[in-house]
């Protein structure tokens, strides 16, 4: 079968710094700060009081009151997103429901459930936990709510390869077209803030106290994050009949192990720089064509100069000419959600002309020499990206966009 060419058409975003694409969008090239005190849960016991949250979503405003009793948040968000991007696609009724499916990542899922479900327990006794509580706590069931929403009988799917799950899913979303079993995707990653992913970063020492800042020397750790992104993935062919906006064509993506450590990157960065090649090689793109790399950029001291490292090692000398820039200055890290959340940035950046800063910048790094955008977005027509993700266990993916003329 001839392989079908995917590009996307729909965005939904939720993030700390705006819910819906276009709020989202001026906002990340505004610069706009996302970070605040957390007011999901008492941090008081915490050194870290800061991070972002999601402030105006509502989700009566997209979701019927039926579907919100049956949903955990994750699952409200990842619906939400998902209503989002297909209204933009203009796909809303127009779905062939055999021919469209989910894949989605999330890093904890519904752990907030969960963590509910042990304070009842712990507090009250099992008798008292609703039984409905515990039927949404299983991650399988995100890509399923949304596919009960929107009535899609296609293939659905979960994944859960730590902070790098969104590209991993989009990646498996771009397979299922490109082999034909599929004809739109609504693929994406999605993870709402919880005392577990706060806590564990907090007891890793790896959490900034109040701004992150990727690739500044001063720069202090990351912050934990919540969010969602949900990306319509459609045959190119299909697109074009039916007169889609394309925000970009999904050129390729690859994927690599550092089997180094189960949270440090390799040191040399060689699981990154190999994910880059990788998605270089399955995108047909060579080093010389990519004008943008959006990193993945925590801000921990480690990361950011292990990625800089390994984007010298697959560039070479054209390293320093490539603008790089993470918007985790702006909202801190979603986990499960922070790659798909780029993708989306990344498809607006290929398609507006326009790539997001990285604030909070103020003192180079002689370790991270690269070009960050610094604090100010920058009018830059780009005609491919790739989007790094690199998560706990070594899990790297990267997904290589082009412009689509």
């Amino acid at each position: 079968m001839l392989e079908q060419r995917v590009v996307i058409t729909g965005l939904g975003v939720i993030s700390p710094i705006g819910v819906g694409k276009d709020p989202f969008w001026q906002a990340l090239i505004a610069g706009k700060n996302g970070i605040g005190p957390i007011t999901a849960f008492d941090t008081s016991d915490y050194p870290c009081h800061n991070g972002g949250q999601v402030w105006d979503f509502d989700a009566r405003k997209y979701l019927g009151p039926d579907s919100i009793k049956r949903m955990g948040e994750a699952s409200q968000y990842a619906a939400a997103s998902a209503g989002m991007a297909l209204e933009d696609a203009g796909l809303i009724g127009h779905l062939e429901p055999e021919r469209t499916g989910v894949s989605l990542g999330s890093t904890n899922g519904e752990v907030r459930a969960l963590e509910t479900i042990s304070e009842i327990w712990i507090k009250e006794g099992y008798e008292q936990i609703d039984p409905n509580l515990i039927a949404k706590y299983p991650v399988h069931l995100i890509p399923a709510n949304v596919a009960i929403e929107f009535g899609i009988e296609g293939p659905v799917s979960m994944m859960s390869n730590a902070c790098s799950a969104g590209n991993c899913a989009i990646g498996f979303a771009y397979d299922l077209i490109r082999s034909g079993d599929a004809d739109v995707m609504l693929a994406g990653g999605v993870d709402p803030i919880s005392r577990s992913a706060y806590v564990g970063f907090s007891r890793t020492f790896s959490m900034a106290k109040e701004l992150c800042q990727p690739f500044d020397k001063n720069r202090k750790g990351m912050l934990v994050s919540e969010g969602a992104a949900t990306l319509v993935l459609e045959r190119l062919d299909s697109a074009i009949r039916r007169g889609a906006t394309i925000y970009a064509e999904v050129a390729g993506y690859g994927l690599s192990s550092d089997a180094h450590h189960i949270t440090g990157p390799h040191p040399e960065g060689k699981g990154a720089a190999r994910a880059m090649e990788n998605a270089l090689l399955a995108s047909g793109l060579s080093a010389d064509d990519i004008d943008y790399i959006s990193a993945h950029g925590t801000g921990t001291k480690a990361n950011d100069r292990v990625e800089t490292l390994a984007i010298k090692s697959v560039f070479g000398q054209r390293a320093k000419q490539i603008p790089v820039s993470s918007i985790k200055s702006m909202m801190g890290h979603t986990m499960g959600a922070a790659s798909a959340i780029e993708a989306a940035a990344c498809a607006l950046a290929l398609s507006e002309g326009v790539i997001p800063p990285t604030i909070n910048y103020s003192e180079p790094d002689p370790d991270c020499d690269l070009d960050y955008v610094p604090n100010v977005a920058r009018d830059h027509k780009a005609e491919a990206v790739l989007s790094n993700s690199f998560a706990f266990g070594g899990n790297c993916a990267v997904l290589a966009l082009r412009k689509w003329r």
